[in-house]
């Protein structure tokens, strides 16, 4: 056989085991029934959607649009959601009895969802926290940023932060949705560009900003796929769920501690779950020369 003829047989060889191996995909993906395990279809927007009892006008053809473009994105963001839904489970049960206690809508816990999915990110522009505070805003809510603590990894106490946020822009603004678009995009430029284009509500407002435009219809969509993940084809067992890190007893710490690794032996645990319980310690010590007193969770 000559290299010409070798070549054109390995080329069929290689044909027939391509067809061969996508036939095998193909099958793998199909049950008894011959039906795929999951269908790629399009959203059911017949139905009511609200945000803080704030319900979206979908007989506007703009925002059923604008709406069903979100559903999309986060109905088939299949990582980004199933981990949503697992750590919901650990980081709600600690948020929603704060917004209840600052009298705020439920919903709320939602724009934390579309913030950070629950995580202690950090955002290319520096905002931090599972509500990603920016450093100059979280000092506006007393929220304590320097070399050795952040706050803004603090759960309570920026999820109390983000409360009187939206509390003061929904009084400002007037609606719930205008506030939440408020929380990404600033208020300053939302009152702008409503007195400039004479809108009466979020849903008449064009701003140049695509990502706040986009960021009251992102929230809606997060909780409706989170609220209703069956019907969106999300099978999360409840042994999968992320457990609250609840196990723990209160130190109080008022003065220095000039290694947390140090610490952490001494209260029965290792530096790595310390950080875990307490992820606003963001150095090796304390030095806390104004003698503040500091709650530390220490796992049992």
């Amino acid at each position: 056989m000559n290299f010409t003829s070798h070549i054109r047989t390995l080329l069929v060889v290689n044909a027939i085991f391509a067809v061969c191996f996508l036939g095998l995909c193909v099958s793998s993906f199909k049950n008894e029934g011959d039906q795929p395990d999951q269908r790629v279809r399009s959203v059911n927007l017949d139905k009511d959607f609200n945000f803080c009892g704030e319900k979206f006008p979908m007989d506007n053809f703009d925002v059923r649009q604008r709406l069903d473009a979100e559903l999309l994105r986060n109905v088939y963001f299949h990582s980004q959601t199933i981990l949503a839904i697992k750590r919901a489970n650990a980081i709600f049960p600690i948020i929603e009895p704060i917004i209840k206690e600052e009298g705020l809508p439920n919903d709320l816990k939602y724009l934390a969802v579309a913030e950070s999915a629950l995580s202690n990110a950090i955002s290319p522009v520096g905002a931090r926290g599972v509500w990603q505070f920016m450093k100059d805003a979280a000092a506006g809510y007393n929220l304590e940023v320097n070399t050795e603590v952040d706050e803004r990894y603090h759960l309570e106490k920026a999820t109390r932060a983000a409360c009187k946020y939206m509390k003061k822009e929904k009084e400002r603004l007037g609606s719930w949705t205008l506030a939440a678009a408020a929380y990404n995009g600033g208020p300053g430029r939302i009152i702008e560009e409503m007195a400039k284009q004479r809108a009466k509500n979020f849903f008449e407002l064009n701003l140049a900003a695509d990502e706040t435009m986009r960021y009251p219809f992102r929230i809606v969509a997060i909780k409706e796929v989170m609220e209703h993940p069956e019907e969106y084809e999300y099978a999360v067992e409840k042994e999968h769920l992320y457990p609250a890190l609840t196990a723990f007893k209160t130190v109080e710490v008022k003065g220095a501690v000039v290694n947390w690794g140090d610490f952490a032996r001494e209260h029965g645990t290792n530096y790595r779950m310390l950080k875990l319980y307490n992820p606003w310690l963001i150095d090796s010590k304390l030095t806390n020369k104004e003698r503040k007193t500091y709650q530390i969770h220490v796992p049992k």
